[in-house]
């Protein structure tokens, strides 16, 4: 008799473990193509409300609903102490704008920033203190996490400094710490927060050879010092290969937006010459339907 309780009790924690583990996973979703936007700016996405905004590396624009240009600011560094020159992929929250601003030249940065911009003006309101022990070697994009009062940052730079996600503290700018990805993806250009998970993007297609770029899934650990990578989309169905940027996903509407650039050839992260049938580079907003 006490086998046998013993037996069903086993079954029963084993029963619970795989509850558990199901209600961890969530489905992927379809991510079918809606629509395509070309906008002023090769970085970064972002959505909140009926407006849109989207970062060049040297310009900002927003949209409203339509995807009409409602406000520009293309000189976006004034009241930087330090020297910088480029913007990656952007957030907003509560009408501010977040941005990682950096000095990049050739693949490498520096003068690394978190930058708060307002929302309606464009015009730059405050900079987090960056910290120089980190390891960050440079910001491809930024994202912010209301539900835990984070703000994190990714690098592109293929090194170990990119195997981490840094953190800071989004009311008080203080730095938090990194989260350790296992087998990070490379080349990362974006990071958005969304329904409690992280997603990235990666230019790890190789366009010479028609090769899809990539989105990631972040499944982070209840302290936030690892995280569990896995894939969640290949983008085959761009219209040209070429290179992937940032991204974002609109709440309100139930869409996934994505940044993507086509005609230029990328060499160390810059646009140097084009491919054959283009003379400008073209950047275009792809959305996808969630529902």
């Amino acid at each position: 008799m006490f086998k046998e309780m013993k037996k069903a009790a086993g079954l029963i924690t084993v029963l619970i473990m795989m509850m558990n583990l199901s209600s961890c996973k969530t489905e992927t979703p379809d991510y079918s193509l809606k629509s395509i936007y070309q906008v002023n700016g090769r970085q970064g996405i972002c959505v909140e409300g009926d407006r849109y905004w989207v970062s060049g590396s040297t310009t900002l624009t927003r949209y409203d609903s339509e995807w009409n240009i409602t406000a520009e600011n293309s000189d976006p560094f004034k009241g930087y102490e330090l020297e910088v020159n480029h913007i990656g992929d952007i957030d907003v929250y509560n009408n501010e704008l977040y941005l990682g601003v950096e000095y990049f030249m050739d693949g490498v940065g520096k003068n690394i920033q978190v930058a708060v911009y307002d929302g309606d003006t464009l015009e730059l309101k405050r900079v987090f203190p960056f910290r120089e022990d980190t390891g960050q070697k440079e910001c491809a994009g930024i994202a912010v996490d209301p539900d835990s009062r984070t703000v994190y940052m990714v690098s592109w730079i293929d090194d170990e400094s990119s195997n981490f996600i840094y953190m800071y503290d989004l009311d008080s700018g203080d730095y938090k710490g990194k989260l350790l990805m296992d087998e990070p993806p490379k080349w990362l250009q974006g990071i958005a927060y969304h329904d409690g998970f992280l997603y990235l993007t990666s230019d790890d297609g190789d366009a010479d050879k028609d090769e899809a770029d990539h989105m990631y899934k972040v499944v982070m650990s209840d302290d936030k010092t690892s995280g569990k990578v896995t894939l969640e989309k290949s983008f085959d169905d761009v219209k040209r290969q070429g290179e992937i940027e940032g991204l974002n996903f609109d709440e309100k509407r139930g869409e996934f937006l994505l940044l993507y650039n086509r005609g230029a050839r990328i060499v160390l992260g810059m646009p140097k010459g084009f491919y054959e049938g283009y003379t400008e580079e073209i950047h275009e907003v792809y959305v996808y339907d969630m529902k």
